[in-house]
């Protein structure tokens, strides 16, 4: 099979069907405003703040307020009818497929991993998953999960021909396969069985760092393609992409790369191109930032129809799973979790996802227990019975913004996607570190703005509960690693919240700055709650009072908190007198420059870098 290769910046037959039909204007009752007037508006308003002046053109006046994903996608202030993509749903765009159930109603597969290494322990997670709302089952085996050997204990109390299982072996997904088929044929469910085998060399390559091949996949896929009729072969497993710290068009364009080189293998193999597609699954990350990745989703339908289209399919449907982001996920304050994954799991009901996996809060912590589990399936249940998210057909369409970053985003990650195919495809590209680098500038990219926590971690470096008491949790058996990193959105801080706890542990005491608050409450309030929360995002404790209540010690470090004006009068004499009594570091909470005070904390400082340097001075061990 050969699929084209085209250049970027064509539209690659990526533009949308004209719509039709009589336009509805909501708006034929108010004055008619024009974008212009709007900037003029938004000018004034930066003025007073000092983001723009009164001679900043019109044309740049959004630019502050431009916000760039870390695929270099951006996401405008305002959208307008200017900015519209017409698309309907489930037509030749597939921006969002409309797949109704039995009962007439769309809705998604509640799809729950299980990565426990007892086979008995399995059994019953899976039973009580299914029991209570989940509808298909996801196990990761051999190596990080259940014995392959278990694999017929595990799925004793399950029908295979209404519950799809799916596999997740890694470097035994052959041999889990065959236990898979033995199963099977021991029911004699060939006819019935549905799910997945989970192979995907590529993305196992690309995790562990060996060497990428198709050959294995391809054969799964004839096989299942001739005897297992609802049965898909090969998973699309975007997220590799996404846990390294790619951006969406990243993962989007990545996730492309490996599916058309696995429909490259399939034809080669002697499938047929529908049978081909047939064999495909795709997994997304889907995040908290929660219109991103439903513009990723309905990106991704159009991008994979429009692949179907240059390979002459006669269906060009994309079976899409959307798993709630492992990056962004958190070991401090787990419980906000929950909040995260809902916003995820709500992103990908409206995205549009065949089937969605939403990760325990206590993921992090170790293996979640029973009622991390059943809060993870109830978060589906609630958005699909309570708020009936699934009985609209593409929710966010027509929303110019949705479209507008769609559009954008399928835009970038076809680039991103001919990209890797001018370099050799996708085993290439890997081999000779043009994936790493592209993902690696995109995380460097996002963990500044986690330094600067210009993208704040709620619990972690914003807000953080320094009494918190973690749950235990038994260790979950690590994954696959040795290729692409697996990154998270925390690392960082929970390295500097883990020190700390050391020193508490090794010591009895834990590290402490003291707060040298001057003035009256009214003055000092405010910059001393941001500096205590700044510190307390590394675990350091704070106490605060005058500069004269200060008692130094060795390795003392003191913060100046007040107003402007009274810095201006005291600053530099307070600096003194703490320095005077021990202090090693003597910081402020504000911008100003004053003698005797080493460093300064302020909104969009680099957090990371400041409790780095207060951990020296306090003399904690790294």
């Amino acid at each position: 099979m050969t699929v084209p290769r085209e250049e970027p910046g064509t539209d690659g037959g990526l533009a949308p069907p004209a719509s039709s039909g009589e336009d509805l204007d909501l708006a034929a009752g108010f004055p008619q405003v024009d974008r212009d007037h709007w900037r003029e508006l938004v000018r004034t308003v930066l003025s007073r703040s000092g983001a723009a002046t009164a001679d900043t053109p019109l044309a740049e006046i959004e630019e502050p307020l431009t916000h760039r994903g870390y695929d270099g996608v951006a996401a405008a202030p305002l959208y307008t009818a200017e900015d519209a993509v017409p698309a309907r749903p489930g037509l030749p765009a597939h921006l969002r497929e409309i797949r109704p159930d039995e009962e007439g109603l769309a809705g998604w597969d509640v799809r729950q991993r299980h990565v426990h290494p007892d086979p008995a322990v399995v059994r019953a997670a899976v039973l009580a998953d299914l029991q209570n709302g989940g509808t298909s089952v996801w196990l990761r085996l051999g190596d990080g999960g259940v014995p392959v050997a278990g694999l017929p204990e595990v799925l004793a109390d399950v029908l295979l021909d209404l519950a799809p299982v799916v596999l997740d072996a890694g470097t035994r997904t052959e041999e889990a396969a065959e236990a898979f088929f033995t199963v099977i044929a021991e029911r004699d469910a060939a006819a019935q069985v549905m799910g997945g085998l989970g192979a995907d060399p590529l993305g196992l390559a690309a995790r562990t760092g060996s060497a990428p091949e198709t050959g294995s996949a391809a054969a799964l896929a004839v096989r299942c393609a001739r005897e297992f009729p609802r049965l898909r072969a090969i998973t699309v497993d975007a997220t590799v992409h996404h846990d390294a710290g790619g951006g969406d068009a990243h993962e989007l364009g990545g996730a492309l790369a490996a599916g058309v080189a696995y429909l490259r293998a399939m034809t080669d193999a002697g499938l047929s191109v529908d049978e081909a597609f047939a064999q495909l699954e795709f997994r997304y990350a889907a995040t908290a930032d929660q219109f991103r990745t439903i513009a990723k989703l309905r990106a991704a339908r159009r991008l994979w129809a429009r692949v179907a289209e240059v390979s002459g399919a006669a269906e060009g449907a994309l079976r899409l799973h959307a798993v709630t982001s492992e990056p962004m996920m958190t070991r401090r304050d787990p419980w906000v979790n929950m909040l995260r994954t809902t916003v995820a799991c709500f992103a990908a009901g409206v995205g549009g996802a065949d089937a969605v996996t939403v990760a325990p809060f206590d993921a992090r912590l170790g293996l979640p227990d029973d009622f991390a589990r059943r809060i993870a399936r109830n978060t589906q249940t609630l958005l699909l019975e309570e708020s009936s998210l699934a009985r609209v057909a593409d929710p966010a369409g027509g929303s110019w913004y949705v479209e507008r970053l769609t559009e954008d985003l399928a835009r970038a990650a076809w680039d991103w996607f001919t990209e890797i195919e001018r370099a050799g495809g996708f085993a290439t590209a890997l081999e000779s570190g043009l994936i790493a680098g592209r993902l690696a500038g995109a995380w460097e990219r996002r963990r500044a703005d986690l330094a600067h926590r210009r993208a704040p971690l709620t619990g972690v470096s914003e807000f953080p509960n320094p009494a918190e008491r973690l749950p235990e949790r038994a260790p979950a058996p690590a994954p696959a690693g040795g290729g692409l990193p697996r990154i998270h959105y925390a690392q960082d801080f929970e390295a500097l919240r883990d020190r700390a706890d050391r020193h508490a542990a090794a010591t009895g005491t834990r590290p402490r700055v003291f707060l040298a608050v001057l003035g009256p409450v009214a003055a000092h309030t405010a910059r001393e709650t941001f500096a205590a929360n700044l510190f307390q995002a590394g675990g350091v404790e704070t106490v605060s009072g005058p500069p004269a209540e200060f008692t130094g010690g060795p390795g003392a470090v003191a913060c100046l908190c007040s107003s402007d004006k009274i810095y201006a009068e005291q600053a530099v004499d307070a600096a003194r007198e703490l320095t005077a009594a021990g202090a090693v570091q003597v910081w402020l909470a504000g911008k100003g420059e004053y003698d005797g005070v080493a460093g300064r904390l302020f909104a969009g400082c680099d957090a990371v870098g400041v409790l780095r340097t207060t951990l020296d001075d306090l003399g904690v061990a790294p």
